[in-house]
């Protein structure tokens, strides 16, 4: 399957400006690579923007059921490559258009077409955000359908802010599990926990520990050690709006067997289009270092009494036990800026006590590989 994720950096409101923007991260990607494109992914509310501060705030962005400039920009692309195409909006259901009337309903939604420009799914967000709280409604479950050329599929969006459940109920975790879903999207505005200055001069640097959570709540879906492979696509959004900055990170994994391989990730801040093709070998994978390590139980450290109130509004994401000492380092030629080296076969590395790049060669020539030491997983990118 031939994935692709939009990485960029919208702004709230300024609508025009960001279908250029998306348009322009398009038109720099190489004509081939976009050929025999099976999916296209966009971010959480991706040409509104997603800060908005009230219902009046965003009332002039809403859009009409798969009708407004989200579904025309996705029809007019899927027609163009000839795929299917996922965006999120900001959805507005008039009363005219409910069975009993009433008020207008708002979701924060995701719209998929096909390269014919029908709408095969639009999802309402099930657990609201901080933000999204303060003017949408929650849709009524996950997405689960079988659409043509995919198989089995599911959808979310982003994350929620309550933290009600326990930690190890993994609700979206469960509900792709249960599913034996092929294919999972998910369409994201996550946020990082870090602040801008420390966060923004490595924008070529995914942000390992938000990946790492991202894997972290797809736990059940790990641990049934299916013998199908099921491909994930975190499509998620870069850059800031005010004062709040955005993970970036845009990844597409497979998990099969209990293992979580990494076919493709962009930085936290680049605006570019990853694309991956989920038949050719994955270039890293993330290795659960549970065996070797002794791992505090996150249902006690991540429960929402012990977690601060910047860490809910940022998103969740938790702090390690003992942070790595940085970031990881991508050359030019590294997939973690979306760019394949030679391809070789994933094996297993030991991993010094920092992240390190060490040079390395095979029969296809030198490459990069790239370790990552964190207290849950380990990153051995080859």
């Amino acid at each position: 399957m031939r994935i692709a994720c939009l990485q960029f950096a919208p702004q709230v409101g300024d609508v025009s400006n960001n279908l250029n923007r998306a348009d322009a991260v398009l038109s720099k990607a190489d004509p081939a690579e976009l050929d025999n494109l099976d999916l296209l992914v966009l971010p959480e509310m991706a040409f509104s923007g997603y800060n908005f501060k009230s219902l009046d705030h965003i009332m002039p962005y809403l859009e009409p059921s798969g009708s407004g400039i989200s579904a025309l920009w996705a029809r007019t692309t899927a027609l163009k490559y000839d795929c299917k195409v996922t965006v999120g909006y900001p959805e507005k259901v008039d009363s005219s258009q409910r069975k009993r009337g009433g008020s207008p309903r708002y979701y924060n939604s995701l719209l998929m077409v096909n390269g014919e420009g029908e709408t095969l799914a639009n999802y309402r967000k099930t657990f609201l955000y901080y933000t999204d709280a303060t003017w949408a409604q929650e849709g009524k479950g996950f997405f689960a359908d079988n659409l043509d050329g995919f198989g089995r599929v599911a959808m979310g969006i982003c994350s929620p802010y309550k933290f009600e459940a326990p930690w190890n109920a993994f609700e979206f975790g469960v509900h792709i599990t249960k599913l034996k879903a092929n294919l999972v999207i998910l369409s994201m505005a996550w946020l990082t926990q870090q602040d801008q200055a420390a966060f923004t001069p490595f924008a070529q640097d995914p942000d390992m520990d938000t990946l790492t959570y991202w894997v972290q709540r797809l736990e059940p879906l790990i641990r049934s050690e299916s013998d199908e492979e099921t491909i994930v696509v975190f499509c998620n959004r870069c850059g800031m709006e005010d004062d709040v900055v955005y993970a970036g990170t845009s990844a597409v994994i497979g998990i099969k067997d209990g293992e979580v391989s990494v076919y493709g990730l962009l930085g936290r801040g680049v605006k570019e289009l990853l694309i991956v093709n989920t038949e050719a070998p994955p270039f890293a994978k993330l290795v659960n270092r549970s065996d070797s390590v002794s791992v505090p139980d996150r249902s006690e450290t991540l429960s929402p009494s012990q977690m601060s109130t910047s860490q809910d509004r940022l998103g969740g994401v938790p702090e390690a036990d003992e942070p790595p000492e940085r970031h990881i380092r991508s050359g030019p030629t590294s997939p973690l800026n979306g760019r394949r080296p030679a391809p070789v076969s994933p094996t297993s590395m030991a991993l010094p006590e920092s992240p390190a790049m060490v040079e390395a060669s095979s029969s296809q020539g030198s490459f990069s590989r790239y370790a990552y030491h964190h207290p849950l997983y380990t990153f051995n990118g080859f």
